[in-house]
């Protein structure tokens, strides 16, 4: 779960946010649940809309693929 993601949304609902960057609401669910990984063109939009850099996306996967390296 992206948690840094709901709190960057804040009061707005997913289904505000999707429609302003262009998703469904079950997709951009998804990429909150981090059951989906957006692409490089969703994440801008993403982070256009809740004012962040983009490749946060990405970076927070290099501490998830660590930490489960750790863990195995």
């Amino acid at each position: 779960m992206r948690k840094w993601l709901i709190n960057r949304r804040g009061k707005q609902s997913q289904e505000y946010v999707a429609d302003k960057v262009q998703l469904s609401r079950g997709a951009y669910a998804n990429i909150e649940l981090g059951k989906r990984n957006p692409s490089v063109q969703v994440a801008k939009r993403i982070a256009n809309e809740l004012g962040f850099e983009w490749t946060l996306f990405f970076e927070e996967e290099v501490v998830d693929t660590k930490q489960k390296s750790y863990t195995a």
